[in-house]
């Protein structure tokens, strides 16, 4: 392990060019393929808010619960592409493959049982997350359906951290743009031409999801091929997976707490305030994933570097991905303040909902700068396979956000008292980030992190 060093100076401008040119042709197709998550839920929000402020209530609860149960298990992208980049890194492709194919057999294997337990679950989940009696059956019928698609999301977060880790996010794009617009079509269809309600927007996105889980295995079954990797499933090497992951999933569980929180103290203040808080959420997490487009570059380019043995070039890397993330968050917390009039009209025709969206979007917007940075060392940090560090920083930012939303209904501060936490909340994970960076104690060498 390298010794912690002064940060590194500003590169030449023909490296920070370089530099450029390697981060937008990952960030770019990247910003495509991550924002299709939210888009999904954009979609499905737009959709269903004409139904009605109940359904979209129940929506909101749904989505937060489902998110949160495939969400938990975004370690399979993220450490599949750390370890599949060092591989390349240190010019091992077949035992790249050989990686990525470990943890797509761990994503296949963890969804079974959470197929079982979404349908088991749903009302209880729906309750806890202070569903109110008419938006409660709309929560679980899309709870229920949903889970048939938990093991396509499951196997497309680790198919795509394969082709991040071979430097490829223009296939992940591809699939992405075809998947949002099967899901759009799909859920006019069935929403309105079929009379299906809450449940046909949630078939449409099943099959959707579906569909992209096909074209991942023939993507990777390929490459698996013509590297001469096996596609059999292998004890050790899924083992070593989820030991791999098993910090991140910490820090994801952390961070899914503090959104699961956040979600059931705005259900509590209201149907419109949790109609509100499920627009807020998905435009913020529109937003994230766009920010989190040079964290996946990061993930990717800082993977290959420590692989490579190359330390000048993942210190110089690192900083102008953040220059880029501060950058990104500036232009974005701009046009979520300035875009209000044009897309709040799309997801509630709800007076009172829209009052309350005026003040959270706003507070949202106010953090998008902070939100840049810690994206992008977030994904600084998972390239270079920092899980424990980011697993004891999210725990104790959980820690301090916990009492900031629980006194939010207890002082009555309704939403905008909410939105100021979730603010807090980004500025601990930007201080937690910043400190470890700072250190280089997390810039360790080799084709496997030890």
């Amino acid at each position: 392990m390298p010794a912690p060093g002064p940060p590194a100076a500003r590169p030449p401008a023909a490296e920070r060019r370089r530099h450029d040119r390697e981060i937008l042709a990952l960030a770019l197709p990247a910003f495509g393929a991550l924002v299709a998550e939210p888009l999904f839920l954009m979609a499905d929000s737009a959709i269903v808010g004409h139904l009605g402020t109940a359904q979209l209530a129940g929506l909101g609860v749904a989505s937060a619960a489902l998110t949160t149960v495939v969400g938990v298990f975004a370690f399979l992208a993220y450490a599949t592409t750390a370890a599949v980049a060092r591989r390349i890194g240190a010019g091992d492709r077949r035992a790249a493959v050989q990686q990525g194919i470990d943890g797509i057999w761990l994503a296949l294997l963890l969804s079974a049982g959470l197929v079982a337990l979404t349908l088991l679950l749903a009302p209880q989940a729906a309750r806890l997350l202070g569903a109110s009696t008419t938006a409660e059956p709309y929560a679980v019928t899309y709870l229920r359906i949903s889970a048939f698609g938990v093991p396509a999301m499951l196997l497309v977060l680790a198919a795509t951290g394969v082709l991040r880790g071979f430097q490829d996010t223009r296939t992940p794009l591809l699939v992405a743009i075809g998947g949002f617009t099967a899901n759009l079509l799909l859920n006019l269809g069935l929403v309105y031409g079929a009379g299906l309600g809450v449940a046909g927007s949630a078939w449409g996105t099943v099959i959707a999801q579906n569909a992209m889980a096909a074209v991942y295995v023939a993507v990777v079954v390929r490459g698996a091929r013509r590297e001469g990797a096996t596609l059999r499933p292998d004890a050790a090497g899924i083992r070593a997976s989820a030991r791999a992951g098993g910090p991140l999933l910490v820090r994801t569980l952390s961070l899914r707490a503090v959104l699961l929180l956040a979600t059931a103290v705005a259900a509590h203040l209201g149907d419109a305030e949790v109609a509100a808080h499920q627009i807020t959420m998905t435009v913020w997490s529109f937003v994230a994933f766009a920010l989190d487009a040079v964290a996946i570059a990061g993930q990717a380019i800082i993977g290959r570097y420590l692989g490579a043995g190359d330390l000048p070039g993942t210190r110089a890397a690192t900083r102008r991905m953040v220059e880029w993330g501060l950058d990104a968050g500036v232009l974005f917390g701009l046009l979520m303040v300035l875009g209000r009039p044009l897309y709040v009209p799309l997801f509630s025709s709800d007076p009172a909902v829209q009052h309350q969206l005026s003040t959270a979007l706003l507070l949202a917007a106010l953090t998008q700068p902070v939100g840049g940075l810690v994206f992008v060392l977030d994904g600084v940090l998972m390239g270079a396979g920092d899980g424990r560090y980011l697993a004891r920083a999210m725990l104790a930012t959980l820690l301090l956000f916990v009492p900031a939303a629980l006194a939010v209904p207890a002082l009555g501060l309704g939403l905008a008292g909410l939105w100021w936490a979730m603010n807090l909340f980004m500025l601990s994970r930007a201080a937690f980030l910043v400190g470890r960076v700072r250190t280089g104690h997390w810039m360790v060498t080799g084709a496997v992190r030890a």
